[in-house]
């Protein structure tokens, strides 16, 4: 599974946005992120039902720094974080 793949099953099905939402989150169009929702589907399935190894592969990753005092971690994924780190 691509980590495009990853992502758009993450904020669908677990962050539960809907695909325009998710689509302006991953910076694709709609149907871009309609089309790779439903091959992940397919993906994840087999790998449930026939007892696949699942693999997440490819792409280029990038951490936010301020990941850890994010309230909602996910949104750094994609875009520059503007939120202030908490004062210790």
């Amino acid at each position: 599974m691509g980590l495009d793949e990853y992502e758009a099953l993450r904020l669908i099905d677990l962050e539960g946005l809907q695909q325009e939402q998710a689509a302006v989150q991953m910076g694709v169009a709609r149907t871009t992120v309609q089309a790779i929702y439903n091959t992940a589907r397919r993906k994840l399935t087999d790998c449930l039902v026939n007892g696949r190894l699942l693999r997440l592969q490819g792409g280029e990753v990038e951490v936010c720094e301020r990941r850890a005092y994010c309230p909602r971690a996910g949104c750094c994924l994609q875009r520059s974080c503007d939120k202030e780190r908490p004062e210790d």
